[in-house]
């Protein structure tokens, strides 16, 4: 645990280091405002000395020292500012590179990462995780500083003017700080637990909101209510319990800090009917005693507070360091314009060691060249494709495009050679025109529409209230599941690249439209080499390949008509369909 903390905590360091100039800027100017703060009680104590009695009072001394208190008030409060600009600035600026690291990684992690971690969890630790630790870390900049350094003044000119009374005051002072550590120790795992649970909840409430009429469909909001009270529950427990425990830090801490009080005015009061210090002076010291004790309370509120945001801090790091996917090698080149040529030599890849999937894979696919994948669920299709576009390795064997083993060659560049439409569509938070040109984002209208038209897209974006201009919402809004695959379909169309990978393209348009979108594909496809998975075999006739896969291996292989003549697994596949 102590190391754990110990390395989250440096980590938070290197951070810090970026901002150092800010940070000792912030520091110079805690300094300033605690030694002001420090010398105003002495100037309060010599205007009480300067009151003799009645009638005896040095009104002309009492004036300077009153515009002396002035003008330390005035420029204490300045550096007060200047100080919480100063910490503002370096918390956010940290928070905001700690965001852009973590999303940065997110970016190159392996796609095998993504597919077996909860997206909510890790929405989570980027925004909630992330907010909670810049709470900490801002209260531990604005409060700890200043505290250290009002302790350590105090203590100094208290032994300027007494040092028994300021010796008996360091004697009490460490069990204010070991009720702090006692208290702060328990609330770690605490926080810890609080943070985690928080993920899970983040990540169920994704995942129900994004699904929201599968569960309606299915009735099963009795059970996602019951599933969510749970994690809700064990939420509020752990929160109450990082909560009160915390909670105990300040009231102990004053306890002591209120004996300490006492014991400087008892001790103090002695001293004073002694002649040993003047009643000026114990006014002063009982401010200094009360200013001494009073960051002994706020530090110990920080360290409760910081105890959650390394908790939250721990988590972020845990993303930040996630393994990223195998880098491109140094000698990796750059496939500027594949010749279409793919060749795929006794390939062996499973996503779980124990499970195996696609065994002893052999196919050399000519430019040009449209090869179709069929087979049942579960077969392998979607892997290949998977593979082919390296967002997975394969485990032995190789993949070449155009004579090069795809792992000799930037991910970038293989990917910039193939254009993709998925079954799964993906529309981003923007403008119709913003979502068709990711792939050629300096693509002219006349190209748009184009584009558009051939995937008979234009019709309905021309329906839309503002065109191509209109803005859609995240995953597409309010547009069917036909609208935004026939825009994901445009955003292909748009680039053409020599290499195509259609996944079940056409799979949630009407056959109307799906029978003139073929025709726009075969257009598209003609010079290309392209990949159709598909279940419904009518839209796959016309392929050169047709690859029949059943559990990761090639069954039958050939044309339509030939392997129908084989009267094999594709022809009773064949038939099924239309009988």
């Amino acid at each position: 645990m102590k190391k754990a903390k110990a390395g989250t905590f440096k980590k938070v360091l290197s951070y810090m280091k970026r901002y150092i100039p800010v940070l000792v800027f912030s520091l110079v100017l805690s300094v300033i405002t605690v030694a002001l703060t420090l010398y105003f009680p002495i100037l309060t104590g010599r205007a009480i000395d300067l009151i003799v009695g009645k009638g005896d009072v040095d009104f002309a001394a009492m004036k300077v020292i009153l515009l002396k208190a002035a003008v330390v008030v005035v420029i204490a409060a300045f550096a007060q500012w200047l100080t919480n600009i100063c910490n503002n600035r370096m918390t956010y600026n940290i928070v905001r590179d700690i965001r852009h690291d973590a999303f940065l990684n997110i970016e190159k992690m392996p796609l095998s990462y993504i597919d077996s971690h909860s997206h909510g969890d890790m929405v989570s630790r980027i925004i909630a995780d992330v907010d909670t630790f810049s709470d900490g870390l801002l209260m531990g900049f604005t409060q700890l500083f200043t505290g250290i350094a009002t302790i350590i003044g105090t203590l100094i000119f208290m032994l300027t003017i007494d040092v028994k009374i300021s010796i008996v005051v360091v004697l009490i002072t460490p069990l204010s700080l070991f009720v702090a550590s006692f208290i702060t120790k328990k609330t770690y795992s605490m926080f810890q637990l609080q943070t985690k649970t928080r993920g899970e909840q983040t990540a169920l409430i994704d995942e129900v909101i994004g699904n929201q009429k599968v569960v309606q469909a299915f009735n099963h909001e009795d059970e996602s209510l019951e599933q969510f009270d749970e994690i809700n529950e064990r939420l509020q427990k752990y929160s109450l319990r990082a909560i009160f425990f915390s909670s105990l830090t300040n009231p102990s801490t004053r306890v002591v800090n209120s004996i300490v009080y006492a014991s400087v005015g008892v001790f103090g009061a002695v001293s004073a009917i002694a002649g040993g210090i003047t009643v000026g002076q114990l006014s002063c010291f009982l401010s200094y005693a009360n200013q001494y004790t009073k960051p002994f309370n706020e530090i110990s509120g920080v360290i409760t507070e910081f105890q959650n945001a390394l908790a939250c801090a721990a988590r972020i790091f845990e993303l930040i360091e996630e393994n990223v996917e195998i880098p491109d090698e140094p000698d990796a080149i750059e496939l500027k314009e594949a010749d279409g040529r793919v060749n795929i030599e006794d390939v062996y890849f499973s996503y779980v060691p124990d499970r195996k999937l696609i065994e002893g894979f052999n196919l050399n696919v000519e430019p040009g060249q449209r090869v179709a994948i069929v087979g049942p669920t579960g077969c392998g299709k979607t892997t290949l494709i998977n593979l082919l576009m390296r967002f997975y390795d394969v485990d032995s064997g190789a993949i070449s495009v155009s004579g090069h083993d795809i792992r000799k060659i930037t991910r970038e560049s293989l990917r910039n050679n193939y254009g993709m439409v998925l079954q799964e569509t993906w529309l981003k938070n923007g403008t119709i025109k913003e979502n068709i040109v990711m792939g050629k984002p300096d693509a002219t209208d006349d190209e748009i529409i184009a584009a558009a038209k051939a995937s008979h897209a234009h019709s309905f974006i021309r329906r839309l209230p503002k065109g191509y201009d209109t803005v859609i919402s995240e995953d597409g809004g309010n547009l069917s599941q036909g609208q935004k695959q026939l825009l994901c379909i445009t955003r292909v169309m748009l680039c053409l690249p020599p290499m195509l990978i259609l996944d079940e393209a056409t799979s949630s348009i009407d056959t109307r439209t799906e029978i003139k979108i073929q025709n726009a594909f075969l257009k598209m496809m003609n010079g290309r080499t392209s990949f159709i998975v598909a279940h419904r075999l009518s839209t796959i006739r016309e392929a050169d390949i047709i690859l029949v896969m059943k559990d990761g291996k090639i069954i039958e292989q050939g044309n339509h008509e030939s392997l129908l003549k084989q009267n094999g697994f594709y022809a009773n596949l064949y038939n099924s369909q239309f009988e």
